[in-house]
């Protein structure tokens, strides 16, 4: 079960890394007309969930540079003031930060830890993670999500 998991989780993180291809910095900053994020921060709110949710329940170590926290959690926006007193990631830095973060996570997290009970990881959505597994597949789900969006607005921008 764990290869499988770990398995899924750099198949969407490589299509991730794909979707990224052909965005330049310029095009990452930008908007679209009635969103409040960007590009770069949908990939800088994937690195920065998946740290957490992989391994804030059994106080595992995480990467988080300076001022992710800041601009890439839950509820953030690059149009937020302290967003922008913050360091800025380039593309290169957010796409090296994500390539070995799967990687990292699964040398990290052995199987035998997958199932240990870890405080609730409360979703958005009023789900209770109570497992770091549950967590991973919660993930699964959650980088999809972003994944989906970008090449929307790669769409929204050209026009």
């Amino acid at each position: 079960m764990e290869t499988n998991l770990f398995d899924q989780m750099a198949n969407i993180r490589r299509q991730t890394l794909e979707v990224m291809e052909g965005v330049t910095e310029e095009l990452a900053d930008r908007i679209p007309d009635g969103f409040r994020n960007n590009i770069r921060w949908h990939l800088g709110h994937v690195y920065t969930a998946t740290e957490f949710l992989a391994l804030s329940g059994l106080k595992l170590p995480m990467i988080l540079p300076e001022g992710f926290i800041e601009r890439f959690a839950s509820g953030t926006s690059p149009l937020d003031d302290k967003a922008k007193s913050v360091p800025l990631p380039t593309l290169s830095q957010l796409g090296s930060l994500l390539k070995e973060q799967t990687e990292r996570i699964r040398e990290a997290l052995p199987s035998s830890r997958l199932n240990e009970s870890i405080p609730a990881i409360t979703t958005s959505t009023g789900l209770d993670l109570l497992t770091p597994e549950q967590a991973l597949r919660y993930n699964l789900y959650h980088e999809g999500l972003h994944f989906a969006i970008i090449p929307v607005y790669k769409k929204l921008l050209s026009r």
